[in-house]
């Protein structure tokens, strides 16, 4: 299975292609009794940004309505699955941050906020029955969603059809750095990290045009959105205890906690920023044109295996 479009494909071709491993590896693992139903949901959920991720890609040369419908479709059917996922990763996250500082801090002085998270978790796990209705619910919707993906009908042909996509999600993502970093705010940092990882997954896409560039252009997008992504799990985990402060410890324990997570956020905001102004360094319209200049060096390469 390769996230990515092949030589000999065209673009509708490849994208359909695309789609419908990404819908049937979901629904191997809905169906897989060997997998825990908690990771079952992390895999699915990541199947459907992969999916949406390929559909921004060429949502500007999808028929009226396509994009609008399925991005709707694998986004709220995601989002319904949700609640078990942040479940374990405030767990996650915890235990990383505590683990990040061991050598400052006495190795139970957080017991009692670990304690309550986890309990929560246990409330989710418990709830079996539901969530196994919604992974029910959520087998349906990639079974019909597979139905619909061969009806699809993409406008133009080679880089045409993704350089309109490829521009927006890209531009969106340069201008989403520069918000965050001038508000500083935990809402602005998250849709830094979304745009971010739907430059990540196209540049995976387009790996093939050349392929030493786009695999670290890959790279460095995932080592930003890893950093992102560690932001925000520190910030949910922030809000839940501060939220909640009698729930999880004394007061003197939940102000040393925020202070570690505040520091924390701190390093991975100022990590995060060189990077982010390496891959959106330069205009939407400037990068498009390059990777053009990619895509026909790379059809003109290919086209040499005929002589």
């Amino acid at each position: 299975m390769s996230y990515h479009l092949e030589i000999g494909e065209s673009i509708e071709k490849g994208i359909k292609r695309i789609a419908h491993e990404q819908l049937d590896s979901a629904i191997d693992e809905l169906t897989d009794d060997k997998l825990d139903p908690h990771d079952v949901v992390h895999q699915v959920r990541k199947r459907c940004k992969k999916l949406r991720g390929l559909l921004r890609l060429v949502r500007l040369s999808l028929a009226d309505g396509v994009y609008d419908g399925e991005n709707a479709c694998y986004r709220d059917a995601a989002r319904q699955l949700s609640y078990a996922r942040d479940a374990q990763s405030l767990i996650e996250t915890h235990d990383s941050l505590v683990s990040r500082y061991d050598d400052q801090l006495q190795s139970d002085v957080f017991a009692s906020i670990r304690k309550k998270l986890v309990r929560h978790r246990v409330r989710v796990t418990e709830d079996e029955v539901g969530l196994q209705h919604r992974l029910d619910e959520f087998y349906e919707k990639m079974c019909e969603a597979k139905t619909r993906v061969d009806n699809w009908k993409i406008e133009g042909k080679g880089f045409d059809s993704v350089a309109p996509g490829l521009e927006k999600t890209y531009n969106r993502g340069r201008k989403a750095m520069g918000s965050a970093y001038e508000k500083l705010s935990v809402e602005k940092f998250h849709e830094w990290r979304k745009r971010s990882k739907y430059h990540r997954y196209h540049s995976r896409l387009l790996q093939m045009i050349w392929m030493p560039l786009m695999q670290d252009r890959r790279n460095e997008a995932k080592a930003l959105t890893d950093y992102l992504g560690e932001d925000h799990d520190l910030a949910i985990l922030r809000k839940t205890v501060v939220d909640d402060p009698e729930e999880y410890g004394n007061k003197r324990d939940i102000q040393a906690f925020v202070a570690f997570i505040d520091r924390r956020r701190s390093q991975v905001q100022t990590q995060a920023q060189p990077l982010g102004q390496r891959l959106f360094c330069e205009p939407a319209q400037a990068l498009s044109n390059r990777l053009r200049g990619y895509w026909d060096a790379w059809q003109y390469e290919q086209s040499l295996d005929s002589y």
